[in-house]
């Protein structure tokens, strides 16, 4: 425990606290010295001797005549410079250093000379003073990289002072060298004082949204965003096209969707946006860029034909993206639709239908004579009734840019679709690295509009470029900002491209964990066959490991292909193929977005692999080896090096980097490191058994003759599976 935590547990000053610690033989430096589990029993077992103090009346004054008596003079103002004397002859006394503590605006009472009597001479504020507990909580924001002079002045020292530090751990520079931010808290933290990075405009921009968004005074409910997947040709266009009561198909090429849709639908009991993609890697490319836009995933299968791959495909990916899926089973019309055989499918896929005891909702529809279409959209907002969609109606304007194209007359026209606030006509608009004042905007129909709710499709008319879809877009107060953060981002973007991009890899995986950045692995299976896919499944299933989550997102028989290596981009997951290769276009994909991807001929290769990943994610052992034991013979105290052992080494040997035990009479006092290590007069790395040596204890002077040191190392072992 520091010295700071237990002063604010004690509640007195660390200041106080230190001169405490003095007087009981303990030894630390500051408010942020390391304090053994002995000291702080003794620390405390003091405090509990002393009686809690109490409100002084007037009355109860005169006990604290005798030292008010050294510095009241008759005639004479009482001296600054004796008032801090009076403060430091009562160390001891933690009863008046509480007791003296006023609240502010306190009345000051001083006894008066002439009369025993107390007398209200002023009333003023007590100063605040911060402790050094307190600085440590406070912030100071700067901007990183950082040169050493620049850290100097922000921390309030000499930078000679600042190269010291550095130079003790290790860490050689000039003044006018840059440090990161890992460096400078680490210096930060020996003046009380933590430090943290500055934030940009998009941050701060972000940072507001954030919190207007989270204002519950304004929430209110909104309409849900409903995404249409499944395999080609189960009917998702023809389903929303009688949704819409319009021809969406007839104009598209070959009956499939050519781009990215939305489009909002008044029914009896509320309002829909339906999202038509073109499948589920567009779905799953917009999650990739973190657009989490779909609340509910309306998978469509065909009655006739039931589920097939790509149908399997879309369940992963839904799962993977953790929003709820409601089944329609299309074309119910038809002769040879197999209801119960699709439900019996779908059962085996875990979305076992209400009707037969599961909870997945399945709604049995026709595109082509619309039975079933009022029951589906009932289901749609009874979900979404149940998830409580919610928006901020009084913030400024965010959401998700849904595509983008070029158009000859019009120029750059984005479908956006608004999250939270009202989108006004000539707000100005930062999405991705583009911005620009919003100069039309249109509804899914067509017709121009003046403003936009949440879960509303708009088509927007005013950026100045081409954003990505699934870019998220923020209105911003001016243009001067909004030109501002535009350059950030291209700034940023620039460095970006020159690195490359690192997902997760089986390589990586323990460093990543190590950083707490990571408590499971998940992969995408692909093998030649169904045996060896299932066999594949099973024995990584079975590896034992309670710690550990390893979680299949996707499993397919086949090639590894563009949809694979989306999900994996999006799930940050490693790719495992079984007597397969990638696709062309799919290892362009993977390159392009750093996925990790492995092909194997040998199944125990693969399982050894993942199994070796897997023993990273484990939290090692610790085990203390021991080195040597020391004696100590004789305490000397100098007055540069303080209190110094003059030691024998009885056992084994002690290095100066070593971790050492002090203890007396069986039981531990002091653990910690060496602060200095020395053979006669010279500092040394080690000293053999059988030699005589003088150390000092990092943060612990209360060494006494009769002693034992015990020093040893702390070793890692990797757990195994």
């Amino acid at each position: 425990m520091r010295v700071a935590e237990l002063a604010k547990e004690l509640k007195i000053t660390s200041s106080d606290l230190l001169l405490k610690l003095k007087s009981l033989k303990i030894s630390a430096k500051n408010s942020m010295a390391n304090l053994d589990e002995k000291a702080v029993a003794l620390v405390r077992k003091e405090a509990k001797k002393i009686p809690e103090p109490r409100k002084l009346k007037e009355a109860e004054v005169k006990p604290i005549k005798p030292a008010k008596k050294k510095i009241v003079k008759p005639k004479k103002a009482l001296p600054k410079k004796k008032d801090k004397a009076v403060v430091k002859k009562q160390p001891q006394d933690l009863s008046i250093t509480k007791a003296k503590e006023a609240p502010p605006a306190a009345l000051v009472k001083v006894v008066s000379p002439k009369s025993e009597t107390p007398t209200v001479l002023e009333e003023k504020e007590t100063p605040v003073v911060l402790t050094a507990e307190e600085k440590l909580l406070k912030e100071i924001q700067i901007e990183f990289p950082i040169s050493v002079k620049d850290l100097a002045v922000k921390l309030g020292q000499k930078p000679s002072r600042i190269i010291k530090d550095l130079l003790d751990k290790g860490i050689f520079v000039n003044i006018n060298q840059f440090l990161d931010d890992k460096t400078v808290n680490k210096i930060a933290q020996n003046f009380g004082m933590r430090l943290s990075k500055l934030p940009t405009h998009e941050e701060k921009l972000i940072e507001s949204h954030k919190k207007e968004g989270l204002d519950k005074t304004f929430l209110s409910h909104r309409s849900p965003v409903v995404t249409f997947m499944g395999h080609v040709d189960h009917g998702k266009t023809s389903l929303l096209d009688f949704i819409r009561k319009s021809r969406i198909t007839e104009k598209e090429h070959g009956g499939i969707t050519q781009h990215i849709g939305a489009y909002s639908v008044n029914v009896k009991n509320g309002r829909i946006t339906f999202l038509d993609t073109p499948g589920h890697e567009a779905f799953t490319a917009m999650r990739a860029r973190g657009a989490d836009i779909t609340d509910i995933v309306v998978l469509v299968v065909a009655a006739d034909e039931g589920v097939m791959p790509q149908t399997i495909e879309a369940i992963n990916h839904a799962r993977a993206a953790e929003v709820p899926i409601i089944v329609a089973i299309n074309k119910i019309d038809k002769p040879q639709a197999q209801i119960d055989k699709v439900k019996k499918q779908l059962s085996e896929l875990e979305l076992t239908p209400e009707d037969w005891s599961g909870k997945t909702i399945t709604v049995g529809v026709s595109a082509k004579t619309g039975d079933g279409i009022d029951s589906l959209l009932e289901m749609i907002l009874l979900e979404a009734e149940m998830m409580e969609l919610k928006a901020n109606y009084q913030k400024k304007a965010s959401g998700i840019v849904v595509e983008a194209r070029l158009t000859k007359d019009k120029g750059p026209l984005a479908t956006l679709i608004v999250q939270n606030g009202i989108l006004h006509l000539g707000d100005e608009v930062i999405a991705g690295t583009l911005y620009g004042k919003l100069r039309a905007m249109f509804n899914d129909r067509g017709f121009p509009i003046k403003e936009a709710g949440p879960a509303m499709p708009v088509e927007a008319l005013g950026l100045s470029g081409v954003p990505d879809a699934g870019e998220k877009f923020y209105v911003v107060e001016d243009e001067k900002a909004a030109r501002q953060i535009s350059q950030q981002k291209q700034e940023l973007f620039k460095q970006n491209k020159l690195r490359p991009l690192q997902r997760i890899s089986l390589e990586d995986l323990y460093a990543q964990i190590k950083e707490g950045k990571l408590k499971e692995l998940k992969i995408v299976l692909k093998a030649d066959v169904q045996g060896s896919l299932e066999a594949l499944e099973d024995s990584l299933k079975k590896l034992p490991t309670d710690e550990v989550q390893l979680r299949i997102i996707h499993s397919a028989v086949g090639s590894i292909n563009t949809s694979d290596v989306i999900l994996a981009a999006a799930s940050d997951a490693v790719i495992i193929g079984f007597n397969v290769e990638a696709e062309l276009q799919a290892k362009e994909e993977e390159k392009k977005l750093g996925v990790d991807v492995r092909t194997y001929r040998i199944i125990y290769d693969a399982l050894n692999d993942i199994k070796a990943a897997l023993e990273g994610l484990l939290e090692p052992k610790l085990k203390k080896n021991f080195l040597g034991k020391i004696e100590v013979r004789q305490v000397f105290k100098l007055s540069k090096s303080g209190i110094v052992a003059g030691c024998f080494v009885v056992k084994g040997n002690i290095s100066r980097q070593a971790e050492v035990s002090l203890v007396r009479n069986g039981q531990v006092v002091f653990e910690g490191k060496l602060a200095s290590l020395k053979r006669f007069k010279d500092d040394v790395r080690e000293v053999n058994e059988g030699f005589e040596c003088g150390l000092t204890l990092s943060g612990f002077e209360d060494i006494q003759a009769g002693d034992v040191i015990e020093a040893f190392e702390i070793e890692k072992i990797a757990r195994k599976l």
